[in-house]
């Protein structure tokens, strides 16, 4: 069982403020050390631990001017969130004028720290409690089902992506009203129909126009399989195109023995090149990260540099305190560590390639969209210095930086403590990568999710079977003059923003499960 010490055990030794004696009385203690209640100690240590390990520590204000206790909410998570989300809007970059956490679609919301209840440790361990689908805008009036987990409730109604939504509940008053388009009911609706319920009845309209009707679908625990599909194509000319979908970067327990079968059985039939599908993968666990390149990779980088790690001075230089009141427990060799254990220097934490398997190929082509992150933008990162890297689909989410778990009471606290450069020193990708452009090559196009997983036809999976059989990519299924004529005013960013409120409980980010102890 993990030991969780709590900051405000420590507060008064780490920031004690000496005063004269007083014959009198005693001064009452201000600042963190003044009386106050559990949620007040928690908000405490919310921004004093930010103060130290947070990426752009040095733009936050003092605790007096930032006043962590002034945070409320409708509950305490809700309070907790509001502190993270000012914490996260001081840093501002210079390339932008924005601060880095700055999030188009929600002004003032961070784009990547975030207070957590548990949930999100169990996700990345690859056990999900819920229906095992998620819905998405295609259109203005166009819901449709953008994924299934295989042996989620979902999965096992008979549900599969492709498949348009057409009444939830009973109501059919579906149509986009989120903002700028109305006052959100429909899209509120829809959000806590499956994501805030327990049972969720629903009819669907598959490709062929029949119906399904879905009875009291129950919420269930399940293992997730992240690999939603692998295929391979035959392109003719010696060419066999690999296809997998990966949709979430869970451990490696979980994740590796979904991954490894696919990859020996492209390797067996001779795959000579590669789509990696990473459309709505938002993030999860470096290690997993690494490890799919390790598998990508030709075998001749074996050795060589994969990317860098880099964290703010206080903890380069080893001055880290609260990070020694954050106690694990090593699940291999079940010895109790803590955080101020480990090396933040660079050096100590350089990653060199180490090929896994035996597919050899030069060429990748990663398909992504807006719910692209972090850890996905991370594995296509750190192979571009050393391979041909093809780009389709929509600008990713833009997430170069990661964190660790910070345990803050019976909350997680998850802030920007690290950045990473692959090996030619490429990072920063705060904008996202934008297919089609001079330093993201590919071609720009939307996602086809009226068609499901590893369908030939469907857009962006077109684009690279085209590309391997003729060296271009396939005429834009949807140009800028035919945009109104599609979406009328559903424009493309106003479908990104519909995915991320309906994703909000979806986690976004990396995870640096494998940093290594100082010697």
């Amino acid at each position: 069982m993990k030991r969780f010490f709590y900051l405000f055990f420590v507060l008064g030794a780490l920031f004690f403020t000496a005063c004269k004696s007083n014959k009198k009385s005693n001064p009452t203690p201000t600042g963190p050390d003044a009386p106050g209640s559990t949620l007040d100690k928690i908000k405490d240590s919310v921004f004093l631990y930010a103060k130290e390990d947070y990426l752009w520590y040095t733009s936050l204000p003092s605790y007096a001017t930032f006043n962590p206790r002034s945070f409320t909410g409708a509950d305490d998570i809700t309070a907790l969130t509001n502190e993270v989300n000012a914490i996260s809007q001081y840093a501002i970059n210079p390339a932008t004028s924005q601060p880095y956490e700055y999030y188009s679609n929600s002004p003032g919301e961070a784009k990547y720290s975030f207070i957590d209840d548990g949930t999100v440790s169990s996700q990345l361990n690859g056990v999900h409690g819920d229906f095992g689908f998620a819905p998405f805008y295609n259109t203005a009036t166009d819901l449709r089902v953008k994924y299934v987990y295989p042996g989620s409730p979902a999965a096992q109604a008979g549900i599969k992506r492709g498949y348009q939504i057409t009444s939830i509940n009973g109501n059919t008053s579906l149509t986009y009203d989120g903002p700028g388009y109305g006052n959100s009911t429909n899209l509120n609706f829809v959000i806590n129909a499956y994501s805030n319920s327990n049972t969720i009845s629903m009819t669907l309209k598959r490709p062929d126009g029949s119906t399904l009707t879905v009875t009291s679908m129950n919420v269930s625990t399940y293992t997730v399989n992240p690999v939603l599909k692998d295929t391979i194509f035959d392109q003719g000319n010696g060419h066999k195109v690999g296809y997998i979908v990966f949709n979430s970067f869970t451990s490696g327990a979980n994740a590796n023995p979904h991954l490894d079968p696919a990859f020996s059985n492209f390797a067996a039939q001779g795959v000579t090149d590669l789509v990696v599908d990473l459309r709505y993968n938002g993030g999860g666990y470096v290690s997993t990260a690494e490890h799919i390149d390790n598998l990508i990779v030709p075998s001749a980088k074996t050795g060589t540099l994969m990317y860098n790690t880099y964290y703010n001075d206080i903890l380069t230089a080893g001055k880290e305190v609260l990070l020694k009141n954050q106690w694990r427990k090593d699940p291999t060799s079940g010895q109790d560590y803590n955080y101020g254990q480990f090396d933040y220097s660079v050096a100590g934490n350089a990653v060199n390639f180490s090929k896994v398997g035996q597919l050899n190929v030069n060429r990748v082509f990663f398909i992504v969209t807006g719910s692209t992150a972090s850890a996905s933008e991370l594995t296509i990162n750190n192979l571009r210095p050393v391979m041909d890297v093809q780009f389709i689909g929509e600008t990713s989410y833009g997430k170069p930086v990661g964190f660790f778990d910070i345990d803050i009471n019976k909350y997680q606290m998850y802030t920007p403590e690290f950045y990473t450069q692959n090996s030619a020193g490429q990072g920063g990708y705060y904008s996202g990568f934008t297919p089609g452009t001079s330093t993201y090559p590919g071609v720009a196009d939307y996602d086809d999710v009226t068609k499901d997983f590893g369908d030939p036809t469907e857009v962006l999976l077109a684009h690279a079977l085209h590309y391997v059989q003729t060296g271009t990519y396939a005429v834009k299924t949807q140009s800028i003059q035919s945009l109104q004529a599609k979406y009328g005013t559903f424009s493309m960013a106003t479908q990104a923003e519909a995915a991320h409120k309906m994703d909000q409980r979806k986690f976004t980010g990396m995870i640096f499960d494998n940093m290594k102890k100082k010697r």
